[in-house]
């Protein structure tokens, strides 16, 4: 597109307009402009509704001669150079002049090229004070001057990238998901604009007045078992050598993602975040493309899976270890989901074993007893203040069961020796999630008839949704995105009803998400015992 374009200068007013007052609304090729006569006979003039909310500016105050406020909400402009003093959007001045006593604005239009520019501009502008709404007009900018409205996410990622400290966050997974439901509704324009907010919102709200940590910058060739060393020995400084090396010779993301699933599932870590994240930064980067986002989101990744945590390295999951060395692929007795759902760690590793060899079967057994913790969680936990940090269990982690048995389904059918890790980790939140369900309770009222179609309205709602938490909205798009997949792909698991009647009571149920009498108590008893 052509950056430059043509004066169009039109006569709007004449000084007789203006007896008695100083300014005039006057409307050009169906635009309200307002224009501002001094006494000096300087001349202002503006789009006549704030870029704020849309209020009209013609009832702002003028000071100084050129700073005008807009009562509604205080924001402040100068008409001299159309900066923005106190507030977000900028406001669109035009040039103004006065030949004889007429009155003449230069009303051509900026070129797409620099309205585009502005928008991206005022869309990282946006993300110091987290403004949401200016988030969404400034995409909505970018799309109605002909940009391609993914590149609001494109920027929002390599802008954001080194002010992740610790690398992928649910900001990615949640991206891939909510860019998938926009493609479900990309013909209608306020759904799609809501589902790429979201996904942009999330990115800027987790880097939010962050400093920068910049990606390591070494350089040397690929070599993906070096890759997965490098993260084992949590050095980051390696892992991205490696990494920039892939990069520098061409490779896409297809050719890494085998060893940082391999990493992501070397160790039970970090609650399964890190084969989510995987699994959704691929899917990111199918849909926005590799150009400008393959490099920070891969980094992102491998900064993450550097530091994530290593739960199998603590005693409560101690018997995973041993499991995993003992797994010898020819297990032909698949376990009962009676087998699973309750018990020690051990013996639920045990009957998963026993499965080795027939690792679907054994993986849909684990999603049956995972939808059954789930539907059967035990609530008063969400609620107790008098018991210890290790029975902190909330609603979110029982959604990871199953977003995280769905990342590993999709890993395992490309890469079968992840089958091994993945199903034991299933194991993991079996056995941790056990202690905390309530087996004795009826929940058959949350059952569903059509699953599909459940999971399609309840997905139509997110765009309402209405949490102010990303973390609480991303959790939703994630389970429903999940459990949808699996049903959809393999409409004859068994579990599939079990998953959505779990689903269903969760959605029916209050989350507590902020714990101050129980953090007190936990603090103090914390304090006292060191």
């Amino acid at each position: 597109m052509d950056g430059s374009h043509a004066s169009q200068w039109v006569k709007a007013a004449g000084r007789e307009d203006f007896a008695g007052k100083d300014r005039k609304v006057v409307k050009v090729d169906g635009r309200q402009i307002a224009v501002f006569l001094n006494d000096d006979g300087t001349i202002h003039a503006c789009d006549n509704r704030c870029p704020h909310e849309g209020y009209p500016l013609s009832e702002g105050s003028l000071s100084d001669g050129c700073i005008l406020t807009c009562n509604w909400h205080n924001w402040k402009f100068d008409l001299s150079d159309g900066k923005t003093l106190v507030g977000g959007d900028a406001l669109r001045i035009y040039p103004a002049r006065l030949e004889g006593d007429d009155i003449l604005l230069d009303v051509s239009d900026p070129s797409p090229d620099e309205i585009i520019e502005a928008a991206l501009t005022g869309l990282k502008g946006s993300f110091e004070r987290h403004e949401y709404g200016r988030m969404a007009r400034e995409i909505a900018r970018l799309e109605r001057a002909g940009g391609d409205p993914l590149d609001a996410l494109r920027n929002t990622i390599r802008w954001t990238a080194e002010r992740f400290e610790f690398g992928s966050t649910h900001a990615v997974a949640g991206a891939a998901d909510w860019l998938a439901l926009r493609d479900e509704h990309i013909d209608d324009g306020p759904l799609a604009l809501t589902a790429l907010t979201e996904a942009v919102g999330h990115f800027a709200w987790d880097s939010r007045r962050e400093p920068v940590f910049p990606f390591p910058t070494g350089v040397q060739p690929f070599d993906g078992p070096a890759l997965v060393r490098a993260i084992e020995d949590e050095d980051e400084e390696a892992a991205a050598a490696v990494v920039r090396g892939g990069l520098g010779e061409g490779l896409s993301w297809a050719d890494f993602e085998p060893y940082l699933a391999e990493a992501a599932l070397a160790h039970y870590q970090d609650f399964g975040h890190s084969l989510i994240y995987v699994y959704k930064t691929g899917e990111l980067i199918e849909r926005l493309g590799a150009d400008g986002v393959l490099e920070p989101l891969t980094l992102m990744m491998v900064r993450s899976l550097v530091y994530a945590s290593r739960e199998d390295l603590i005693p409560e999951f101690k018997a995973y270890g041993p499991a995993l060395e003992a797994w010898d692929g020819a297990g032909g007795t698949v376990p009962e989901a009676e087998a699973l759902k309750a018990g020690r760690l051990a013996s639920i590793l045990a009957a998963l074993s026993g499965g080795s060899g027939k690792p679907l079967a054994t993986y849909d057994a684990a999603m049956d007893a995972s939808s059954w913790q789930f539907l059967h969680y035990d609530m008063v936990y969400q609620d107790h203040t008098d018991k210890s940090i290790s029975q902190n269990v909330g609603w979110l982690s029982y959604t990871h069961m199953l977003t995280f048995g769905n990342a590993l389904r999709k890993m395992a059918e490309r890469y079968p020796a992840l089958w091994a890790p993945g199903l034991l980790q299933m194991g993991c939140f079996l056995g941790r999630n056990a202690p905390f369900v309530d087996a004795e309770t009826d929940w058959s009222d949350f059952d569903v008839n059509d699953p599909l179609a459940f999971l399609a309205d309840h997905k139509a709602t997110l765009f309402d949704h209405g949490n102010p938490e990303f973390i609480v909205s991303v959790h939703l798009v994630k389970l429903l995105t999940a459990v949808e997949e699996e049903i959809a792909e393999r409409p004859e698991v068994a579990w599939g009803p079990l998953a959505t009647a779990a689903v269903n009571r969760f959605l029916n149920s209050p989350l507590k998400r902020k714990h101050a009498l129980r953090t007190a108590k936990q603090a103090i008893a914390t304090v006292e015992a060191q």
